[in-house]
């Protein structure tokens, strides 16, 4: 039984990493790349990259709730991400790989709320979140070449090397959402 799709807006560095572990999510639908919540109209992947155009890379998530819930797919979101680098994921550094959940709706806003506050008071973390919880704006698709990009270039240095580990880190830590 299914219901209708929902989106969930994500930005957790770099967005083939996120695009290539959401899309093996049982009850996910599709992933989209993408930027958002800057100030350029339409931002080139270049113009995203040199850092001033204000966009965060992210992935858009369609998901079936019948399937999967929102709270699993943050589950899985503070799993393969370090939400405690302000502007930074490894070795990737600037305002576009900062940590973020853009939300749509009030329910999308109360569940990362509640959650983040959880996951702070546990003390999982060393340091303090960072993640930036803001209303979805500005949203763009990127580049046809980003889309499924790490499916197209699994050998490629950085999907072998950055990808590849938070896929792996996934598959084991969260089996049975796998597909």
């Amino acid at each position: 039984m299914s219901s209708d799709p929902q989106t969930l807006v994500l930005g957790g560095g770099c967005f083939w990493c996120l695009e290539a572990v959401y899309l093996r999510v049982r009850g996910v639908l599709a992933v989209e790349s993408g930027y958002c919540n800057g100030h350029v109209v339409n931002p080139s992947y270049e113009q995203v990259c040199a850092g001033n155009t204000g966009h965060v890379e992210v992935v858009r998530i369609t998901f079936d709730p019948a399937q999967i819930s929102l709270r699993q797919l943050l589950d899985i979101f503070f799993a393969i991400h370090d939400p405690t680098t302000p502007n930074q994921q490894g070795n990737d550094v600037g305002p576009q790989y900062r940590s973020g959940i853009y939300f749509e709706t009030t329910e999308q806003e109360q569940t990362a709320r509640a959650m983040m506050k959880a996951l702070a008071d546990s003390g999982v973390y060393r340091a303090p979140i960072v993640t930036e919880l803001m209303p979805l704006t500005n949203y763009w698709r990127a580049e046809d070449y980003h889309q499924n990009y790490f499916a197209q270039h699994p050998n490629q240095g950085y999907c072998a090397f950055v990808v590849a580990p938070k896929v792996s880190k996934f598959e084991h830590h969260f089996a049975l959402l796998r597909r």
